[in-house]
């Protein structure tokens, strides 16, 4: 008998007959004695709407309302899943967030998990329940509603699985698995039968949108095993578990893109000791995630600033940056959101030279100019312009081997 946490995601419990499909995997697999935990999100579309409510009051909601309000949408969904499972006599209980409880900070809209309370959970397990939880929210020390941020219920999935020891998290949405890269943009994307943490830790936070990076950070810590697949068919899907050797030998695994950031430089601040700092400090308090950084330095003493941040956070982004600006006596301050970020990934970087120097002449070779680069031990993003984004994903793809049949990897 296996402990297995299951998710869904909002297309898989989309209406009524969907989460009737969800309900049926999951009495099959109670049905064969596992004890089985499923976190799911709120039906597709659902919580966007929830958001255009919100910003057609005022632009700037306040963040502890907004959690509030967009936790509503897994509510309804446990409901309905709950109901649908008790009418085919699997008996099941549903638990919001703060009645597990899924114990996060208080950043409000991107809370951060820092326990999860199992009683609820093994107790209704060894009542020969199925325990359905909401995804996506939990609660601060101060009882609090918070959410974890889009994406959120795959880390809920993980983290329930991880403090409750499960044997495997399946992650269910609407693709097969893991990709060589978005099939949407290149059809010869190949599934992939197993992927590290570490390769996936970095086309999650690159732009793939299959796992959020928070999930499989909790799975390499907790040795939890992921499975992504399909809700909508039987197929194996794609593990993500701990490297072994047959993954080196491939030297990129996957391609990722992200089109959703904004390039912010601050051109003429003085070059010296705390200014980076100063200016990065005031975004850091106000919970803005930065990614790509270039410094440049310019002619007397001066010095320029790149970075890259959500296109969500450029608003907030410059009206934190602007008074640091001015009190540095910054010459200009410049966004552009016509930028996309390109990433190649493959734990086989470590041990193969010039795959950096390969994505660069590819890229030239069709006219794409790189704005920014960043890199990491098997990571290359290139910052390119929107317009690019296709071309660059199908020729780095087709450079680097990852259409047709895996390599036979002994």
């Amino acid at each position: 008998m296996a402990l297995v946490v299951q998710k869904y995601g909002g297309t898989s419990v989309g209406d009524v007959e969907r989460i009737a499909n969800v309900a049926r995997r999951v009495a099959k697999r109670h049905a064969e004695g596992d004890n089985v935990v499923v976190v799911v999100s709120a039906m597709s579309g659902h919580t966007d709407n929830l958001i255009n409510m919100a910003n057609s009051i005022t632009e700037r909601p306040e963040p502890r309302e907004m959690d509030v309000l967009m936790s509503t949408g897994e509510q309804v969904t446990i409901a309905l899943l709950a109901i649908t499972l008790r009418n085919m006599g699997i008996p099941a209980r549903s638990f919001t967030g703060s009645q597990i409880k899924v114990v996060t900070d208080s950043a409000h809209t991107r809370a951060r998990i820092s326990d999860v309370e199992t009683g609820g959970i093994k107790g209704t397990l060894a009542n020969g329940e199925v325990a359905v939880v909401a995804g996506f929210q939990g609660v601060d020390p101060s009882g609090n509603i918070t959410t974890l941020g889009r994406g959120g219920s795959d880390t809920s999935a993980v983290a329930i699985a991880a403090a409750l020891g499960a044997d495997s998290c399946e992650i269910y949405t609407d693709v097969d698995g893991v990709y060589t890269t978005d099939p949407n943009l290149c059809p010869k994307a190949r599934k992939l039968d197993k992927i590290s943490y570490d390769e996936m830790l970095e086309l999650a936070s690159v732009g793939a949108k299959v796992l959020q990076i928070r999930s499989v950070e909790f799975a390499k810590k907790y040795g939890v095993p992921i499975h992504v697949r399909s809700s909508f068919n039987e197929n194996e899907g794609t593990w993500v578990v701990e490297e072994d050797d047959s993954m080196e030998q491939v030297i990129v695994s996957g391609i990722a893109y992200d089109r959703k950031e904004a390039k912010v430089s601050v051109k003429g601040v003085p070059d010296k000791p705390g200014i980076v700092a100063k200016i990065f400090g005031a975004l850091s308090e106000e919970n803005i995630v930065v990614d790509v950084i270039v410094q440049d330095i310019g002619e007397g003493g001066k010095a320029s600033l790149t970075f890259t941040v959500p296109q969500t956070d450029l608003s907030k982004t410059l009206d934190v940056i602007k008074p640091v600006a001015d009190e540095l006596e910054a010459e200009e301050i410049s966004a552009n959101k016509e930028i996309a970020k390109i990433s190649i990934v493959g734990v086989g970087m470590r041990s193969h030279a010039g795959v950096a120097a390969k994505m660069f002449k590819v890229l030239a070779a069709e006219g794409v100019n790189i704005l920014m680069i960043s890199t990491s031990e098997i990571k290359v993003s290139c910052v390119i312009e929107e317009k690019y984004t296709e071309l660059a994903v199908r020729v780095l793809h087709d450079a680097f081997g990852l259409e047709g049949p895996a390599p036979n990897i002994e």
